[in-house]
Order: C-alpha cells, then sequence, then structure tokens
C-alpha cells in the first residue's frame, strides 16, 4: 500500500474523532478550550521545530509583510473555525459540524471559480448545484440556515484558500499562525487566573492533562496529513478527505444520539449525493487523463 494513503487516512481518522476528545472537556468554556488548544499547540510545535531545528522559514518572514499579514488572517480563520467546531461539539451539533466538512470540497470548487478565476468542469457544477439544494431543504426544513455547517465549511474554505495563496509548510504555518495567537492566549488565561478562574485555578489534574492533549492532539495529524499529501494525487486525496465527516457523522448520530428527522436526513442525501458526483467526475478525469497519457507514448 501506498504510505500516503495510510498517513492521510490516519489524519482523517484523528479528526474524524476530535469529537471524542471535546467531549472530554465538556464543562470547560468553548473559548477556554480554543484559548488552551492555541498555547500547547504553539508550546508543541515550537518543540517539533527545535528538534528539528527548523528556524530557517521564521529570520525570512521578517522581510515579507505581505506574507505576515496572509498569515494573520489565517490565524485568525482557523480560530473562528476550531471555536464553532468546538462549541458545535459541546453543545450536541456533531451532525451538523459533520455537514459542514461534507460541503466542504464542494465549497472550494466555488471559491477556485470566484477568487481564483477557475473554471470548474460541467460535472463539478452539477455537484455545486445538488449541494445547494441539499443546503435550501435543510433551511426549509429546520426555519434556518445550517449556520454551524455553513460557518465551518466557509471559515476552513477561505482558510485553505489564504494558505494556498501564501504558502508555508504545514508544520512552520501552523507554528507561525498559534503564535500570532499566542498574545492573545497566554493575555486570556493570565487574565482568567487573576481573576480566580479557569481550568488553571479551578480545574484539577486531569482537567488541565487533557486540555494540554490539544497540543499533540492539534499538530500531529497535520503532520500526517502534510506527508500523505506529498506522496498522493489530489484525487486520492479527495476521496480520503469523506472519512473525517462520515466518522463525526456516526458519532453524532449513534453514540451521541442526536436527533435526525427523515426530512432533515432528506438533506444530507442531496449532500452526499453532491459528493458522489463530485467524486465520480474527479475519477473520470483522472482516468481519461491517464488513457490520453497512455495514447502519446
Amino acid at each position: 500500500m501506498n504510505p500516503g494513503i495510510l498517513y492521510a487516512s490516519l489524519a482523517y481518522v484523528a479528526w474524524g474523532l476530535l469529537p471524542l476528545y471535546f467531549r472530554q472537556v465538556a464543562d470547560v468554556p468553548a473559548l477556554e478550550v480554543v484559548v488552551h488548544r492555541t498555547a500547547w499547540a504553539l508550546m508543541f510545535l515550537l518543540a517539533v521545530l527545535g528538534l528539528r531545528r527548523q528556524w530557517a522559514w521564521l529570520p525570512a518572514l521578517l522581510r515579507q509583510p505581505r506574507v505576515v499579514l496572509a498569515f494573520a488572517l489565517s490565524a485568525l480563520l482557523l480560530s473562528s473555525n476550531w471555536l464553532t467546531y468546538v462549541w458545535a461539539v459541546q453543545n450536541q451539533h456533531v451532525v451538523d459540524a459533520s455537514l459542514g466538512y461534507f460541503i466542504l470540497p464542494l465549497v472550494n470548487v466555488a471559491m477556485g471559480f470566484f477568487f481564483l478565476h477557475e473554471r470548474p468542469r460541467p460535472g463539478q457544477w452539477l455537484a455545486v448545484a445538488v449541494a445547494a439544494a441539499g443546503v435550501l431543504w435543510l433551511t426549509v426544513q429546520t426555519g434556518r440556515l445550517p449556520w454551524i455547517a455553513l460557518v465551518l465549511a466557509l471559515t476552513f474554505g477561505i482558510y485553505g484558500l489564504v494558505r494556498k495563496l501564501a504558502p508555508l509548510g504545514a508544520l512552520e504555518g501552523l507554528a507561525l499562525e498559534t503564535l500570532m495567537l499566542a498574545p492573545l492566549a497566554f493575555g486570556a488565561m493570565a487574565w482568567w487566573a487573576w481573576q480566580g478562574q479557569g481550568v488553571l485555578v479551578q480545574g484539577d489534574a486531569a482537567h488541565i492533562g487533557w486540555l494540554a492533549l490539544a497540543g499533540p492532539l492539534t499538530a500531529i495529524p497535520l503532520l500526517l496529513f502534510a506527508a500523505g499529501a506529498r506522496r498522493l494525487p489530489l484525487a486520492t486525496l479527495g476521496i480520503l478527505q469523506y472519512i473525517s465527516p462520515s466518522l463525526q457523522f456516526a458519532l453524532g448520530v449513534w453514540l451521541f444520539h442526536e436527533p435526525l428527522q427523515p426530512s432533515r436526513l432528506a438533506g444530507f442525501v442531496l449532500i452526499w449525493a453532491a459528493l458522489l458526483v463530485y467524486s465520480l467526475e474527479g475519477w473520470w478525469q483522472v482516468r481519461a487523463g491517464t488513457a490520453v497519457a497512455a495514447a502519446d507514448r
């Protein structure tokens, strides 16, 4: 087996099982969880960079203010995504969160068209249209937009777009983003401690240990994904990425027993149909390209 499939699959499985972790700190406010996640992830990443002596990128960035501004924006988007996701898990909206990551690939297609002047193929447009119909159906059935899913998809989609335009390695990029968020994170932790509040003051060792675990749980899947992405074509990654929301959906329905009425399930079926169209169209294009390349030889 291509080791890239193993690395990428492990990354997506880890992301898909994250609700299990956030349920362990469900009594900690979502904002405080994100603050600790930022702080512990930064310390873990700095340790990894130190062990690898991988610092050459940092001085070079100081001469590129536009790149620094781009990563300031990506840090804001990433923290917003984290906060929305943690809140969703803690408030029994894991199924809604999974929907956000199901529609993310189709959001990326639309953003590529609007911001990068890409020309999606007819099959991709069909997938986007079917997904939009699914979102519309869910809106009509519930009387409101599926805002959790849309916020997660849009923040992470725009985050990916910014990272695409301001390239930096996965490890270095996340380190820079958490470094930019660090003054806010450590400032908030110091303020809560001064007020006699927060886990560091009121929590026990188990709570602090669970929050400290957020560091490696944030960084390790990202490193696995980066290792897998270097070894796999985008078409394969496109299929594997559905592991994560599928696991989230399964946890929400079967472990956390979140309600899923048949009328609401119909909206998910439309989204899944859109993903099927999107995946088959991508697979067909890869097969056609391979056939043309073989004929040219």
